[in-house]
């Protein structure tokens, strides 16, 4: 990993692709991360509570109101989609993360602004997965059609058994299950540098989607874990009528400045000195991978 170039995000201009340097990191990393956030969530409790209760809030509310239209068969489905839109709601988390490295003063209505104001940043990426979140409901209801052999949903007191002790359903449980993954490792490949790379520098949003999938193809095993990891916790979360979520949704956002920081950087590509106590700093070979935004963790 190189020098964080301070002067881009003083300056506000573009860095070009090749100013992005990669670094391995360790395969028990995401375990220090999974610390992090959770350190990061006590830190600023107001925030991180305010936020967990928002995201929970949101999935109770989009679920009661589909109980409430007899569409209780794709609950399943739109918990799911959660864990693919999850990382731009996020964005005033890692916010908050940021401001609890460099000391900066961390409360509700100043990350919200500060999230606000990077929306333009960050609303193609947006846009991008709310795309693979469309895409995904209706690859739902044509799985719905092709293994039940109807367009209608089916009541909740039948689905579950339908689901779990019928062939139709267990094809349809496991075919759901594996193209759901499919898309949910598509959107962690593409969001977990990129988005806190385009809320933290000024980079587009092309060259930080093909930043994340590099930092992930050359950290494979820890960044499954992690992603492993993110969707166990928030697979508990939603088991528990979403009360879970509170905790865990902040738990799981806040530390994802960590893989970028850990995995990537704005560079110099050869040098390896002390820029700011804020910012990750290490060179491409002999120094140490820090993280979030300046923890040290490992060495490459």
């Amino acid at each position: 990993m190189a020098v964080t170039d301070k002067a881009a995000a003083q300056t506000g201009r573009h860095l070009p692709a090749q100013e992005i340097a990669l670094s391995e990191v360790a395969f028990d990393a995401p375990w220090d991360w999974l610390a992090s956030g959770w350190r990061d969530f006590w830190a600023a409790p107001v925030v991180s509570f305010s936020y967990g209760v928002l995201f929970a809030g949101l999935a109770a509310f989009l679920s009661v109101g589909l109980i409430r239209c007899g569409w209780e068969a794709l609950i399943l489905p739109l918990s799911g989609g959660f864990l693919l839109i999850g990382p731009v709601l996020a964005a005033a988390l890692y916010e908050t993360s940021r401001r609890l490295e460099t000391g900066e003063e961390v409360g509700l209505a100043d990350v919200t602004r500060a999230a606000l104001g990077k929306a333009g940043a960050i609303s193609f990426f947006g846009a991008m997965l709310g795309f693979i979140y469309v895409v995904w409901l209706q690859l739902a209801f044509l799985l719905f059609m092709l293994f039940l052999g109807t367009s209608q949903l089916p009541p909740a007191k039948d689905f579950v058994p339908t689901l779990l002790f019928t062939p139709a359903g267990l094809g349809l449980l496991v075919t759901g299950t594996l193209i759901g993954a499919a898309l949910a490792l598509i959107v962690f490949a593409i969001s977990v540098v990129s988005v806190p790379l385009l809320m933290m520098q000024k980079v587009d949003a092309v060259t930080a989607v093909a930043t994340s999938v590099s930092a992930v193809r050359n950290n494979l095993r820890p960044m499954l874990l992690w992603a492993g990891l993110i969707a166990g916790f928030m697979s508990l979360g939603l088991a528990s009528l979403f009360l879970g979520l509170v905790l865990i949704f902040p738990c799981s956002a806040m530390p994802l400045g960590t893989p970028f920081a850990a995995s990537s950087a704005l560079s110099r590509p050869a040098t390896c000195e002390r820029a700011d106590p804020a910012l990750a700093v290490a060179r491409p070979a002999g120094c140490a991978i820090l993280h979030p935004l300046g923890h040290q963790t490992a060495r490459t």
